[in-house]
């Protein structure tokens, strides 16, 4: 039947639960308690939780805590946590105790419940499993949820956020070659200015996304540092001498990751450091890429009326009134996508400076957060290297005249003639709607072959004095 119940018990006596799920008495309370959303904890962080738990598992057979045959059955039941099957039972909101307790006996109870099943006795057998004494052995959540943040967030960088983030590096870095020889005008402040490559620009935009992908690199060593053995506090309290490091040197086995022990256990549960660190890097690769998505916009203005020096491919119809218009969608999405990514940032930030004392007591909003800016920033990054940057393409007539009726052309002349004079050129120009190289032949103060050699654009695009 879909409404049978089992009884479960806890400290505060028996709970209903549903018949079929895997969690039990805590997890049921804090599923009643907490209300607030809809939001749950992200695959990449249960995962991270199942290894967690089964590293200690292990460890606790090692060190002799845990018969062999429980502790083997825990360790089977956790690693199928992180394998993600039993994602479903994972039902406490994001918004919950600030030590992330409710999620961390979630796992406790699943784990519980299933290796009672492995082992033949019945799921319900508190006596058999428990979820605090045997599956949490040697743990608190002050130290199981930042170690599992870490855990998630080291993954996320490595195998999603970073890779993505080289690929629109690359991506840039091809168009820059491409555009290489294509003149085009400058632009300062909006206004005319010297002249440059399209190529030369996107260099620009490639090495913003390079310098994201270093920042975020020099994160790891902060975020390979684990609370695990520093238990309630950071003094290790109820927890063998050695298992925090045993712990670590399994989860460096199970995901390949050089993590190693806090340096100092109690900042490793005051403060929630390395993670702000994660997100500020991520925010300074928002930033960067919200101002190229917003010169990609500009670039492809038009057609008729605006910039329209690149192309960007398409991928719908733009208007549900204007036939024919195409707009710059994948720009526009991954400005969204940047903004969501600040609010994050802000919401860690918060979240980090509101612990007191020995914990941080906001771990599930930085959980939750962090991992999401994380998936978001490589989802981003991919999308905008795959459907957007690789199909760009320029107009290199449109490029060129721009370049060639830019007003600030007058600055390649100006050490010839002097500042004064060029600036009254510069008016002369733009008054009459003339190109600088049309004032100078008619101003006659240089020969043709003087203003040939003063406005050749491609020397100009290579710097120094003319």
């Amino acid at each position: 039947m879909a409404d049978a119940v089992r009884w479960e018990h806890d400290s505060m006596g028996p709970v209903a639960v549903p018949a079929h799920v895997y969690y039990g008495a805590s997890t049921e309370r804090a599923r009643q308690t907490f209300q607030f959303s809809s939001l749950r904890f992200p695959r990449r962080f249960l995962r991270a939780l199942g290894l967690v738990k089964a590293a200690a598992a292990r460890v606790n057979v090692a060190l002799g805590l845990l018969p062999p045959a429980i502790g083997e059955a825990i360790e089977r039941a956790a690693l199928e946590v992180a394998e993600g099957r039993y994602d479903q039972d994972f039902v406490v909101d994001v918004f919950q105790t600030g030590s992330g307790t409710s999620t961390n006996m979630n796992a406790n109870e699943i784990i519980a419940t299933r290796a009672r099943e492995l082992l033949g006795h019945d799921r319900s057998d508190r006596a058999a499993v428990h979820p605090n004494d045997h599956v949490n052995l040697g743990q608190s959540t002050n130290d199981v949820f930042p170690t599992a943040i870490h855990v998630a967030a080291m993954e996320a960088l490595e195998e999603h956020t970073l890779p993505a983030l080289r690929r629109l590096a690359d991506a840039l870095e091809a168009k820059a070659a491409e555009f290489a020889h294509i003149v085009k005008a400058g632009r300062t402040h909006l206004q005319d200015a010297v002249p440059l490559t399209l190529g030369q620009e996107f260099s620009g935009y490639a090495s913003v996304v390079q310098h994201g992908v270093v920042r975020l690199e020099n994160t790891r060593q902060h975020l390979a540092e684990l609370a695990v053995g520093g238990t309630a506090v950071g003094t290790g309290l109820n927890a063998h001498p050695e298992f925090g490091a045993r712990v670590v040197a399994e989860l460096r086995r199970l995901t390949g990751h050089m993590f190693q022990r806090a340096r100092n256990p109690f900042e490793a549960l005051q403060q929630r450091d390395a993670a702000l660190e994660v997100s500020a890097a991520v925010r300074t690769v928002a930033v960067g890429l919200m101002k190229i998505c917003n010169d990609f916009r500009l670039l492809t203005s038009g057609p008729r009326t605006g910039f329209a020096e690149i192309e960007l491919p398409a991928t719908q119809p733009g208007s549900s009134i204007m036939p024919g218009k195409v707009n710059p969608v994948i720009p526009e999405a991954v400005n969204m996508v940047c903004a969501r990514l600040l609010g994050n940032d802000a919401a860690i930030a918060v979240a980090d400076m509101n612990g007191n004392l020995e914990l941080n007591t906001m771990m599930p909003l930085i959980a939750y957060a962090l991992l999401e800016s994380l998936e978001l920033l490589g989802n981003a990054a991919r999308v905008l290297a795959d459907q957007c940057v690789q199909g760009i393409r320029a107009n290199p007539e449109r490029c060129r005249d721009h370049a060639e009726r830019s007003a600030a052309l007058v600055t390649a002349v100006a050490p010839r003639i002097g500042y004064d004079e060029a600036a009254r050129l510069y008016k002369i120009a733009v008054e009459r709607n003339l190109s600088i190289r049309e004032v100078l032949l008619q101003e006659g103060k240089l020969s043709p072959e003087e203003v040939a050699e003063l406005l050749d654009l491609e020397r100009m695009t290579r710097g120094g004095r003319l």
